[in-house]
């Protein structure tokens, strides 16, 4: 059933729950999920391995169904929309990518326009606006020079940039990112986060990132959802979910939690 279009909210969740394997009553990847996430906001989905990240990740791009619940996407429930119409709205960068074909950086980025392709356009028939938002993201991500190169020739670094690249081509009203600086050297992290930022100011671009990295969580996001066996613990702003009292318990290790002095925004470093 469709609901009255919610322009105010990216993403609504009600009662969502899902497991991988229905015949066992048990092994939840998720459970009884509810939360929004506002348009034009930058999300960090934060927990420990097997918290439910990537699974959550993967129902809002519509690739894994919930047992029950709902997810709506701009106000349209998500299970009534058609997969293309979905891939128009949504862009994802996946942490991990298996490469069955030899393809080039170039023609990797031009997929990113493979939604907005009439069926049997054929992959060939690339337009010269497909053409120019291809280039343009790959400049923005530094691989414009790499467009030639085999993805098997580029380092883990080139291949995320490229993938990132691909879904700037999209252009998505909503990123999701499974731990996008990972491979990534220093320069690489903060131009990532410094390119997020910008597209989420100048285009309205909501985000949403699964991050390990809790420091780049803080410095990058206006609000966080702490996961913890498949249920959200907590959600709000970085101040208000990177706390000692917060942590310790889902991460059992002793965190120390101060504030950097640029950015004023909590920081977490490991007591050992």
């Amino acid at each position: 059933m469709k609901r009255t279009s919610d322009q105010s909210l990216a993403f609504e969740v009600q009662g969502l729950s899902f497991r991988y394997d229905r015949t066992q009553d048990r092994g939840w990847a998720l459970k009884d999920i509810h939360c929004s996430i506002r348009t034009g906001s930058i999300v960090g989905i934060i927990g420990p391995n097997g918290s439910g990240k990537t699974s959550l990740l993967k129902l809002f791009m519509g690739l894994l169904q919930p047992e029950s619940g709902a997810i709506s996407l701009f106000g349209q429930e998500l299970r009534t929309m058609r997969p293309a119409t979905i891939a128009q709205q949504i862009a994802l960068v996946p942490q991990e990518t298996s490469q069955v074909f030899p393809f080039t950086i170039g023609e990797l980025v031009l997929m990113g326009r493979f939604p907005f392709h009439q069926p049997f356009d054929g992959w060939g028939w690339d337009s010269s606006a497909d053409v120019h938002l291809a280039t343009q993201a790959m400049a923005d991500m530094e691989v414009r020079t790499l467009a030639d190169r085999m993805m098997s020739e580029v380092s883990g670094g080139e291949r995320q940039r490229a993938m990132i690249a691909r879904a700037l081509t999209q252009d998505p009203r909503i990123l999701l990112l499974d731990e996008p600086t990972a491979f990534l050297d220093l320069h690489h992290q903060l131009d990532i986060v410094r390119k997020l930022r910008q597209l989420n100011q100048s285009r309205g671009l909501t985000v949403v990132m699964v991050s390990h990295d809790l420091n780049l969580a803080s410095q990058c996001c206006d609000q966080l959802f702490l996961l913890h066996q498949g249920k959200i613990i907590t959600h709000g702003t970085p101040s208000e979910v990177i706390r000692p009292e917060v942590l310790e318990p889902v991460y059992r290790c002793q965190i120390l939690v101060d504030e950097h002095p640029h950015s004023h925004a909590p920081r977490v470093t490991l007591s050992v």
